[in-house]
This record gives structure tokens, C-alpha cells and sequence, in this order.
């Protein structure tokens, strides 16, 4: 059975451990772990997580953009579970946008990321893949794989002027959002 699993806060010591690769995907823990992520990231109105989040130090993460409260505008995808993954190329394009994390409530910043993103990762099932992201899908990945080397996003916001309370970011920003598509209708 999948299982809400508690998110780790930012002060624990796990979120800041590197994580260690997972050996063998088809273990019957690993398969529970991917199912409780899934479970947790979706009904935590989360795009990804990662298995760090709910200390469990294991190199593997859900990408699960979709829209909800926390992001509007994300674009829909088949969540994901990635396994072992590795940015092996990017793009010189750097982007800021706004982000936040389950593990870092209530606090957004404006994080510095690559537009781009050419990663591989092992699925579910244990194959190996191959995959272009970019945009929001592409910040999903590289704030969820930061995760997996003991950093939050907290970490690459360049000035604190760059922070935000979630609640002065759904004022703000999402408001400010939803305004300019509503008048370009």
C-alpha cells in the first residue's frame, strides 16, 4: 500500500547528506519507496520530491509537473520516477524564476537555472533512459536533483532581496499571472 510519507524540514541533517545511488531498482523497498513518493508529491500539491525529502538518502525523484495551487501554470506530464540520474548536458541559457520546495515552507526565491537540461536516468523498471528537458520541467529536474547533493534552493538564490513568503508570491506573482491572461483573452 502507498503511504503519505512526512516531508523533512530544511534544518534536518538528511536534507544536506548526499544521497546514495540505489542498486537494485526492482527491490520490493525501492518499488514501495517510488509508490509513496508518487503519492506524497501529489497530494502535497508538489511538482517533484525527492527521496532525500522524506529521509530516505537514496538517489531517485519524482518529476510530476501538473497544475496546482503552489503552480498555476505548470505544463501536464506523466509523473516520472528517476533513478541514479545524471545531468550529462546543457544549455549556456540561464533563466531565473521563482521556485519553492515541500521541505522549505512558505519561503519562495528567484533561483538561477538552465534552460535546458539533457539528462540520463534509470525508469521504474529499472531501463535506462534519455531525455531533453526544458523550461519548467528542466528547473523541476535540477531543483529536485540538487536534493540529491545535500542542497536546497535556498542555496543558489544570488541575493536575499530574492526572497519572497509564499503568501506575498500568490499575491504577487500568481495574481499578476492570472491578470495578464485573463486581459489577453
Amino acid at each position: 500500500m502507498t503511504e503519505l510519507s512526512p516531508i523533512i524540514q530544511l534544518g534536518n541533517p538528511l536534507l544536506r547528506r548526499k544521497a546514495a545511488r540505489v542498486e537494485n531498482i526492482q527491490d520490493q523497498q525501492i518499488q514501495k519507496l517510488i509508490n509513496d513518493l508518487m503519492t506524497t508529491v501529489n497530494k502535497s500539491n508538489g511538482v517533484g520530491i525527492a527521496a532525500p525529502q522524506i529521509a530516505e538518502s537514496l538517489r531517485l525523484f519524482i518529476v510530476a509537473s501538473r497544475p496546482n495551487p503552489r503552480y498555476p501554470d505548470a505544463p501536464e506530464m506523466q509523473a516520472i520516477a528517476m533513478i541514479n540520474p545524471e545531468i550529462i548536458g546543457h544549455s549556456t541559457e540561464i533563466v531565473k524564476d521563482w521556485e519553492g520546495c515541500l521541505s522549505v515552507p512558505g519561503i519562495r526565491g528567484l533561483v538561477p537555472r538552465y534552460q535546458r537540461v539533457e539528462v540520463e536516468y534509470a525508469d521504474s523498471s529499472g531501463r535506462q533512459q534519455k531525455q531533453e528537458l526544458t523550461n519548467f520541467v528542466a528547473r523541476i529536474f535540477q531543483h529536485e536533483y540538487d536534493h540529491l547533493d545535500g542542497l536546497v534552493f535556498l542555496d543558489r538564490v544570488e541575493s536575499t532581496e530574492e526572497l519572497m513568503t509564499e503568501e506575498e508570491y500568490q499575491k504577487q506573482i500568481v495574481k499578476s499571472s492570472e491578470a495578464s491572461t485573463n486581459s489577453s483573452r
